[in-house]
């Protein structure tokens, strides 16, 4: 097949791949495709973590605007406000998204990043067993559509992640309003159940198809290692 493939064969074994940056094959070029295409100025970063998700926009995708980033734990928090500081153009606010108003109650796992409102289950652990719940911590819960009018204007062009663990369903329900004003939407979505009680991608897809929203990227998140099962992708959506 050519010195090429060779080249890459040697790279594979050292967990190393190289292939040509293009629109098409990678993540990076397709997201500032995506960006630049539907002139995105507001990006709401929900289930934020310490800000690996925004941090990416800066760095890989090279957007310089807006991020709104929404973070429950405190200690997670901690770490995002501090690396927001110094960016004028990121905000920051300690609490998650659902489907109502309320305070409750969050599981706390190893990893920090797999922590959830929702009961894991065992097939998530046993892909990652590091993600196991070590405890809990009780947040404040907002709906996005009783923030919105504060963080967002009719004439942006918003981007809104969600990685909140199983719980994308709930933060959508609580932006029954704010979600008509919001074209391209980003959403983990699970092909097996790993929480309790959360929606997999076939309720998820076609709930944004009754939104009005089209398909347009996937890109894999989470898979078992063990086994090569893919457990978890991000799909984005633009409004038809």
């Amino acid at each position: 097949m050519g010195i090429k493939h060779d080249l890459r064969k040697i790279l594979w074994k050292a967990g190393v791949d190289v292939c040509r940056f293009g629109q098409s094959s990678r993540e990076v070029a397709r997201m500032r495709r995506v960006f630049a295409m539907h002139d995105i100025n507001v990006v709401l970063d929900v289930g934020a973590n310490t800000g690996q998700f925004a941090q990416y926009l800066r760095s890989d995708i090279l957007y310089g605007k807006k991020i709104v980033s929404f973070e429950p734990l405190s200690s997670a928090y901690e770490q995002l406000r501090i690396n927001a500081d110094s960016d004028p153009r990121w905000e920051t606010f300690n609490f998650a998204l659902g489907e109502a108003d309320k305070t409750t109650e969050i599981n706390i796992a190893g990893n920090s990043l797999s922590s959830s409102l929702l009961p894991m289950m065992e097939s998530h652990v046993k892909a990652a067993p590091q993600s196991g719940y070590i405890g809990q911590e009780i947040i404040e819960v907002r709906t996005l559509d009783s923030v919105f009018d504060g963080l967002c204007s009719m004439s942006d062009k918003i981007f809104l992640k969600l990685d909140t663990q199983g719980f994308e369903k709930q933060v959508l329900e609580g932006a029954e309003q704010s979600l008509e004003s919001i074209d391209t939407v980003q959403l983990e979505m699970s092909l097996i159940p790993v929480y309790e009680a959360a929606v997999t991608f076939d309720e998820l897809y076609r709930f944004m198809r009754e939104k009005g929203f089209e398909l347009i990227a996937m890109e894999e998140v989470f898979s078992d290692e063990k086994t090569g099962k893919l457990l978890q992708i991000d799909g984005v959506f633009h409004r038809f």
